[in-house]
């Protein structure tokens, strides 16, 4: 086995202060004179490249950032509790869900950026509603805001033939949110099924949530549907990994009446 890098190590050991609460969120990291000197005792380092390599590192895995001429600082981030079940939770008509979830126990100001279009479906979400070839879906697609600051992305689909002429379709904010509308149609979501995928972000997704260089992302898939067992929504959640804790919460309710899922063993 090859020796680790003495980069990496260095990267490796302020990543375990960082972790450990060392360098709590905002704290300043020690100085590359600092680090310099700490490390040309401890590993016989004697440039700063090989500190700035190291420091790199985790800059690249969104965990610092360098405000010059002052150094590097651990990045502060309040992360939002993510909880995948709470959107199928009855909610006050009169407010919109992500509003609810976000002022139930964060105190933050929340806001979306909406925008909704007529797309050809991916396979994926063909797949996943059972569409027939050539059928279009109504996408809502949402940039979710804290203080102004994207947290994650909510894009929807549903079969355009059933939302056509609908509010599902208003380009904005819906108050009583869009499952209350699809509920209005006939079909109430009563059971969701999640999946989720951790990957790197694409390119439009690290320009719709602002990312920093090396953020991983949680993208869940959810596909809901009503009590008939019809798949009636898709909905890609993306979940970037410096801004929230995944919660997830289990029931054995569902059991043997969970809708059979076409795609694979749920």
């Amino acid at each position: 086995m090859k020796p680790t890098p003495v980069y990496q190590q260095i990267a490796d050991d302020l990543r375990r202060q960082i972790f450990d609460g060392t360098f709590p969120p905002g704290s300043q990291v020690p100085t590359e004179a600092e680090l310099l000197e700490k490390y040309g005792k401890l590993h016989g380092v004697r440039s700063r490249q090989t500190i700035r390599q190291g420091l790199g590192v985790l800059v690249h895995e969104g965990l610092i950032e360098a405000r010059r001429p002052k150094g590097y600082f651990v990045i502060q981030r309040k992360r939002l509790v993510y909880r995948p079940q709470a959107e199928l939770r009855q909610k006050p008509p009169e407010v919109d869900i992500f509003t609810n979830l976000v002022q139930e126990e964060d105190g933050r100001t929340p806001s979306q950026e909406v925008e909704v279009s007529i797309v050809e479906p991916t396979p994926a979400i063909r797949e996943r509603l059972g569409l027939e070839p050539g059928e279009l879906v109504a996408a809502r697609r949402r940039v979710r805001k804290l203080d102004d600051v994207p947290y994650n992305l909510n894009d929807s689909y549903v079969r355009l033939s059933l939302v056509q002429g609908t509010d599902f379709m208003h380009p904005g904010d819906v108050a009583r949110g869009t499952n209350a509308v699809l509920g209005e149609l006939g079909h109430e979501l009563v059971y969701g099924f999640h999946e989720f995928y951790l990957r790197m972000p694409m390119p439009d997704e690290v320009q719709r949530l602002q990312l920093g260089a090396g953020v991983p992302v949680a993208e869940h898939l959810s596909t809901t549907f009503d009590s008939q067992r019809k798949p009636v929504q898709v909905t890609m959640n993306l979940i970037p990994g410096d801004r929230h804790v995944i919660v997830f919460e289990t029931h054995r309710e569902a059991g043997e009446n969970s809708p059979r899922i076409p795609w694979g063993s749920p």
